[in-house]
């Protein structure tokens, strides 16, 4: 029979990545963490680099070995074990789909919040589907029509996170700040399609965990010049990710210091943002200014 090849999941990575900082922090090496398990230690370091799985009933004993005790922290790495082997919704798209974004998804589907800054888009958790059809198709020159339509299914269903009450901990909570230059796209083809992507982002901002600023041109310096990036935060003991995006894809920074350094940033662009309620006046002035 032949060999299947397990599929590194966003999951399986977050998951040996744990294991291998907690290894770490308790100053095992593999071959000892290995030997008291009763596992050769190739064992280990493929689950270590999500390339075996780990059964849900040898998580314990293996953080046993670590000296890891917290109950959280056992439930938490059962269910990352539980769940590592499953594909998302997001991989019924095949290739459409590109690695960096299926990864990202993977990441959201499991945060707790997400906090975004972005400049020249509406973020796509509040894109409307006319508005990101001819967005996809525009960044995406490359892409066919089939393919425009797909992604932005991919998008719409995202969306969802934001109302899903069945998540563990509930629907996802945003917090978009928006250069206002976002606000002032114009479509030649579809002269309505601005006004109603305000009209949305008006609507989803009566979600309880929805707050949304609008960054106006005059405001004073502030770290978002340098680019957009989003905040992802999970529920503990999992790290806060910062993922980067540009034309090329995306990446992901996961060190301490760079996450608090990110995090630093979106603190003082929010204080450089108008108020939340500034920021609904800021949207409906510019709908009003489009013509029906």
């Amino acid at each position: 029979m032949a060999t299947v090849r397990l599929v590194p999941t966003v999951r399986r990575r977050r998951l040996g990545g744990a294991l291998r900082r907690l290894r770490n922090q308790a100053g095992a090496s593999i071959e000892a963490a290995s030997e008291a398990m009763g596992w050769d230690p190739s064992k280990l370091s493929r689950i270590e680099n999500a390339k075996a799985h780990l059964p849900v009933k040898d998580v314990a004993p293996l953080l046993a070995q670590y000296g890891v005790t917290d109950a959280d922290v056992i439930k938490a790495l059962e269910g990352l074990a539980q769940d590592a082997n499953k594909t998302g919704w997001w991989t019924t798209y095949g290739n459409v789909v590109a690695d960096g974004y299926k990864d990202y998804i993977g990441l959201e589907e499991d945060a707790e919040s997400t906090h975004i800054y972005v400049q020249g888009l509406i973020p796509g958790l509040l894109q409307t589907g006319a508005y990101a059809r001819e967005i996809i198709a525009g960044t995406g020159p490359h892409l066919g029509p089939a393919d425009v339509a797909a992604l932005a299914e991919v998008r719409k269903k995202r969306q969802a996170i934001l109302t899903d009450s069945t998540r563990p901990t509930g629907p996802l909570k945003l917090w978009a700040v928006i250069h206002e230059t976002a606000l002032g796209y114009r479509s030649a083809a579809q002269p309505t399609l601005m006004r109603e992507q305000l009209r949305h982002l008006l609507d989803m901002t009566d979600l309880p965990n929805l707050t949304l600023q609008i960054m106006p041109k005059d405001a004073p310096a502030h770290p978002g010049m340098a680019g957009p990036f989003h905040v992802v935060r999970f529920p503990m003991p999992w790290p806060t990710v910062i993922s980067l995006e540009n034309l090329r894809g995306g990446y992901f920074v996961e060190g301490t210091d760079d996450v608090k350094a990110f995090e630093s940033c979106f603190e003082l662009i929010v204080a450089a943002a108008l108020p939340v309620d500034d920021s609904r006046e800021a949207i409906k002035k510019i709908m009003e200014g489009i013509s029906r």
